[in-house]
């Protein structure tokens, strides 16, 4: 893709070929792009649209509706931020009283657009041309260009003053290398986005999950965002918009935690039930606000399994019934599997250095039934448990 791609695809000729690849995308690359051939469709046209086609198709689970008629890289697309998230954010924002938004490493638009859905007034800012013009395109399709205005230009320039709130979301990708971890190789660097909170009070960062806690800035909000199980970004919230130390939020049923982020968690024995919580409780370091929920207690102070005598539902993580509790031994483990003819295991894992898939195949399980196996540690012992 590039521009003269893109811009051809907004013709008249262009939509046509887009129309005619959603007809024929999901099936055989080949038998897809001789279908477009055929009907006269100029190879690289052909293309460009077949490609449309296909991240159109994938985003209607990530980004809902406006996906089909939304224009995509695929690199934009791996790092679009999902509907339920981008919505529940530019809510939040809405409901703060910002109406106007800079929106610095816009991406391909999707917290733009939700902002601007908000009725928040956007200026989104993009370093790479296409990236931009593809953001502008999507603004227009959604029937936004009046709320969504985009520049190609160094996020670094923009005078972000002007605006009720900023929002960044640097880039942690470089071509060819994949993801960059180190925040000072991030563009724009750490030290930039770092000092965007004192130059305008109302800021949001987006960040990869796994950014490190030290780096929350004095007084604000670190929230950890899960979808559907899958810890999907962190979100620093600055200034008048922190309302909590840490939260959790579990999407899309919307349920949240918040706490401190520094208690500790009572421990005590192996219950009759454990609970894996949700990556987002573990993440946001509210492990010890979940067990209070439930009424629960670790096995070992360094481990996030939480455990209860009864059971408690709960939507912070998943529940098990223990049935059996021991020491780690491949020998005795795999004896007692098959004694209960289990030929099939669920492994889940924290605090023990074995792999799941060697275990697996260490196993040689071999029967009807199936159960679930928790490799962890209970005051510092490597455990096993055998749950359902």
């Amino acid at each position: 893709m590039n521009l003269e791609l893109l811009a051809a695809l907004r013709t008249p000729a262009g939509q046509e070929a887009l129309a005619a690849a959603a007809t024929v995308t999901g099936g055989d690359p080949l038998a897809a792009a001789s279908s477009l051939r055929a009907k006269g469709i100029p190879a690289d046209l052909a293309a460009a649209a077949l490609t449309q086609a296909e991240l159109r198709r994938r985003g209607a689970t990530k980004l809902g509706p406006a996906a089909t008629e939304m224009f995509f890289t695929r690199a934009g697309f791996e790092q679009a931020t999902r509907a339920v998230v981008a919505d529940r954010r530019a809510a939040r924002l809405r409901a703060a009283g910002v109406t106007s938004l800079a929106d610095l490493g816009c991406g391909l638009g999707s917290d733009a657009l939700a902002a601007a859905r908000q009725g928040i007034r956007v200026h989104a800012v993009d370093a790479d041309p296409l990236t931009a013009a593809m953001a502008a395109a999507n603004a227009g399709a959604a029937g936004l260009a009046d709320l969504v205005t985009v520049e190609c230009a160094d996020a670094t320039t923009v005078e972000v003053e002007k605006f009720d709130a900023v929002f960044a979301d640097p880039a942690r990708r470089k071509a060819g290398r994949g993801r960059v971890f180190d925040p000072n190789a991030w563009s724009p660097s750490w030290d930039f986005i770092a000092a965007l909170p004192q130059r305008v009070e109302n800021t949001v960062l987006k960040l990869a999950p796994g950014i490190d806690h030290a780096l929350l800035p004095p007084g604000a909000e670190g929230e950890w965002v899960s979808v559907d199980g899958d810890l999907v970004e962190a979100a620093f919230w600055c200034g008048p918009l922190a309302e909590f130390a840490r939260r959790a939020s579990l999407l899309p049923h919307g349920s949240e935690l918040h706490g401190s982020g520094v208690e500790s968690a009572p421990v005590g024995e192996v219950g009759s039930y454990v609970y894996d919580p949700d990556p987002a409780v573990v993440r946001s370091h509210l492990v010890a606000e979940f067990a209070g929920t439930v009424g629960g207690r670790l096995g070992d102070p360094e481990i996030a399994y939480v455990y209860t005598d009864e059971p408690v539902v709960t939507p912070y993580g998943r529940r098990l019934e223990v049935t059996d509790v021991m020491p780690f031994s491949l020998k005795r483990l795999r004896a007692l599997l098959r004694e209960r003819g289990v030929g099939r295991v669920e492994i889940r894992k924290r605090g023990s250095a074995l792999e799941p898939q060697q275990l697996r195949r260490d196993l040689k399980l071999n029967g009807p039934e199936s159960a679930n196996i928790v490799l962890t540690r209970v005051a510092g012992a490597p455990t096993v448990l055998i749950c359902r």
